[in-house]
C-alpha cells in the first residue's frame, strides 16, 4: 500500500512539475495598457530556452525591428527569437534566469527572469537591467 501511495504521490509531483515548466505558447499582455500583443512560443532544447514571435495580435502584422542593433535590425518581429539563453535557476527552480529578452518596439535588449505561476497558467516575465528590482514585468497568459 505505501509503494503505491508513493507512487502516486511522485506521478502528482511529475504532473505539476511539467505543468509549471515555462515551454509552451503564450499570450503576451502589454504591462502598461494591458493589450494583447502577440503569442510567444517558448521551447526548451536540452534546459535552455529561447521564445519566438509566433504571431502579432496587433494592427501591425508586418512589423520589423527598425530599433533594433543585431543582426535582428529590419527584420520582420513576427518569427523573431526575442528571448535566448534562458535556464533554470538551481537555487530556486521555479525560476528560469540567465538569458536576455528583446523588446522589439524600441530594439533593447533586457536581462530576463521569467517564473511559471498559478499552477503554470500564467508567466511572470520581468526584464531589467543591472539587478531584477530595476525592470519591468508583464504577465503572459498559457495559451498552450
Amino acid at each position: 500500500m505505501n509503494k503505491l501511495f508513493a507512487a502516486l504521490l511522485l506521478a502528482g509531483v511529475g504532473t505539476a512539475w511539467a505543468q509549471a515548466t515555462p515551454a509552451g505558447l503564450w499570450k503576451t499582455i502589454d504591462d502598461e495598457t494591458k493589450a494583447e500583443k502577440s503569442l510567444v512560443r517558448i521551447t526548451d532544447n536540452g534546459g535552455v530556452l529561447t521564445g519566438k514571435v509566433e504571431k502579432i495580435l496587433s494592427d501591425k502584422p508586418d512589423a520589423k525591428c527598425t530599433e533594433c542593433t543585431d543582426e535582428r535590425k529590419g527584420q520582420p518581429v513576427q518569427g523573431m527569437t526575442i528571448l535566448r539563453e534562458i535556464k533554470q535557476d538551481l537555487a530556486d527552480k521555479a525560476l528560469w534566469i540567465g538569458g536576455d529578452i528583446l523588446d522589439p518596439n524600441n530594439g533593447k535588449v533586457y536581462k530576463v527572469r521569467i517564473k511559471p505561476v498559478d499552477a503554470g497558467k500564467k508567466l511572470e516575465v520581468r526584464g531589467y537591467i543591472g539587478t531584477p528590482m530595476l525592470g519591468r514585468t508583464q504577465t503572459w497568459l498559457r495559451v498552450e
